[in-house]
């Protein structure tokens, strides 16, 4: 069977990447989204407006409407909600996804554990609250809902655990509506290696091969490569027999990842993902299988297009996900509109963004994936480092600089990586970087298009100088400029000019303007980034201990805390719950006073 309309439940590069599948299977699709909203649907035949990606009766209703069989949810919003699977299959409708069931069943950590111990998965010991030996830390709280590191927080220490269940409550009732955590052991210096499975309606299950997504910020993958390096061969092989063994032991259908912590020759199970991941391109790139396609026809009713023996394994792949945030400043995220963008042609992108268009804190910071292949992982790493240095994405600040330093950094060549790296602030991608003299150079060529030499009355030729400034006030005086470089964008008096994946913004000096200079004293706390506030913990009349919560401020998947900058009493609260904010707004005011 073969459908003949889908409805793709879902937004941004995800929703392009099943159209595209579904042009070339011949399929017709609808595609949804919210106003403003609507860079995703170039290829839709049909759309539909819907309140929230999270209205699921709209969403529903749409498909009907519209004539559609079947509902594809990508990944992220509804995609494992087990309510939405029901209501998709209530309606006569195909969801592109296992059984709700499943869903439900696999989508909370506390259930999956169980079921990967009646599977002889190993599994990390687990503690709770009240009886956490003082010997077990560090160890892991985590929300038993959801996914994504919403809710989880490495505990090293019996002081910090009280703090660390509230917190991950929190944020786990706000993001999944449940609240209900687990607290395990902490696999220190492990690396988060996963397995792609597959399983049909025949009672067929394989897997396609597995994935390193070691290289995380707060518990967001920020590199992805297939296969995992550096895996002995009785590990790969005890994950891969694992997951296949944990789907047959469900009646697993559809496409599905099995998560777990590697360190040397144990390997414990950590969740599943009853969905189509993020990093599904590195492996359709050395399976040569399209995922999505895999998908359509799983769910039509047809058996797996391939057998465990006849699904190929050839080269390496390496992801890298594109952030709007600053790797510099804490990873806070970033707002603004895209001037200009240059896409490496050597590599396979995976997004939606275009010039002129506006990055918020409504979505996910990611804007996009990079993929590299190759025959092996040196000429992988080599060819994606070729490509971010020809990539830019001019306007907002994003990592794409930090990117390049990852993936071209000693530890990553190595394979040295894990879960607790990009955490531990490694200099040798998390220093500041230094302006490079090529984009000086081109800055210097754009802002003054005028001849090589000045003339003096008498003596030989003096060399022009060709003074640019960069965003941080600092001058740089050229006088050999240079055009060799690709990415650059010219705006009036303002030039951007990528180098080393690194954005960076010039303009000619202007001796009749003064510096802008912000007086900020020590008793304002102002917000760290845009976003919407999530708690005051404070009013007007309090006195608060240096460092001090005085509230939070949450924004694409991150939250901060706001803390007091010294003892003193609290003046002023402007924070609301629930209001959004700039960068720079002031919330709180504390007076300070000596303790």
């Amino acid at each position: 069977m073969t459908f003949q309309t889908v409805l793709v439940a879902n937004r941004g590069e995800i929703a392009d990447r099943v159209f595209r599948t579904c042009v070339e299977l011949g399929i017709a699709t609808v595609g949804i989204y919210v106003a403003g909203d609507t860079a995703h649907l170039d290829l839709a035949d049909q759309v539909r407006e819907v309140p929230t990606y999270l209205d699921s009766a709209a969403i529903v209703t749409a498909a009907l409407e519209t004539g559609a069989e079947a509902i594809h949810p990508g990944y992220g919003f509804l995609s494992e909600n087990a309510q939405f699977a029901k209501a998709v299959t209530d309606a006569g409708l195909v969801f592109v996804g296992p059984t709700a069931e499943v869903i439900e069943l696999m989508g909370r950590k506390d259930r999956a554990r169980e079921v990967a111990e009646r599977a002889g998965v190993p599994v990390t010991p687990r503690f709770e609250p009240d009886a956490v030996p003082a010997d077990a830390y560090p160890v892991l709280v985590k929300a038993a809902a959801g996914g994504g590191g919403k809710g989880m927080h490495i505990v090293t220490e019996s002081a910090g655990l009280a703090s660390a269940l509230a917190t991950a409550a929190r944020e786990a009732k706000s993001a999944f509506g449940d609240d209900t955590l687990l607290i395990e052991k902490y696999v220190e210096g492990g690396r988060h290696v996963e397995v792609q499975v597959f399983g049909d309606h025949h009672s067929n299950v394989v897997h396609l091969l597995d994935r390193d997504c070691s290289v995380q910020r707060r518990h967001q993958k920020v590199v992805e490569e297939a296969p995992a390096p550096n895996l002995s061969a009785s590990v790969r092989d005890r994950i891969r027999t694992a997951a296949v063994d944990l789907c047959r032991e469900v009646g697993y259908q559809n496409a599905g990842t099995v998560e777990y912590l590697v360190r040397g020759d144990e390997a414990y199970f950590l969740e599943m993902n009853t969905r189509l991941q993020v990093e599904h391109p590195v492996t359709e790139e050395v399976t040569g299988t399209d995922l999505v396609a895999w998908q359509l026809a799983v769910a039509a009713g047809d058996p797996l297009p391939l057998t465990q023996e006849q699904i190929p394994a050839d080269g390496h792949a390496i992801e890298v996900r594109v952030y709007a945030e600053d790797p510099y400043s804490g990873f806070l995220p970033q707002t603004g509109q895209v001037v200009d963008l240059w896409w490496p042609a050597e590599a396979r992108i995976e997004s939606v963004l275009a010039s002129g268009a506006e990055v918020s804190a409504a979505f996910d910071p990611m804007l996009a994936k990079i993929i590299t292949a190759a025959d092996d992982r040196a000429e992988a790493i080599a060819a994606m480092l070729t490509a971010l240095d020809s990539a830019a994405i001019f306007g907002p600040k994003t990592n794409l600089g930090f990117l390049r330093r990852v993936v071209g950094s000693a530890t990553f060549g190595e394979a040295r990586m894990d879960t607790g790296w990009l955490d531990s602030s490694p200099t040798e991608v998390l220093s500041e970087p230094t302006v490079p003299p090529v984009a000086i150079a081109a800055a210097a060529a754009v802002l003054w298009p005028i001849a090589d030499d000045a003339w003096r009355s008498a003596g030989p030729a003096a060399p022009i100088v060709r003074p640019v400034v960069d965003e941080q006030g600092e001058r740089y005086d050229v006088t050999e400029p240079s055009w060799d470089y690709a990415p650059i964008f010219a705006g009036g008096p303002r030039v951007w000019v990528g180098a080393e994946g690194q954005s960076w913004l010039f303009e000619r000096p202007d001796g009749t303007r003064r510096p802008r200079v912000i007086h900020l004293g020590d008793a304002e706390v102002v917000s760290p980034m845009p976003g919407t506030v999530i708690a005051v913990d404070v009013a007007v009349g309090d006195l608060v201990e240096a460092g001090a919560r005085l509230g939070a401020v949450e924004a694409m998947k991150m939250e901060l805390a706001l803390t007091a900058p010294h003892c003193g009493l609290v003046t002023q609260v402007e924070a609301q719950v629930g209001s959004q904010v700039k960068l720079g707004d002031l919330l709180f005011h504390v007076e300070a006073q000596e303790a």
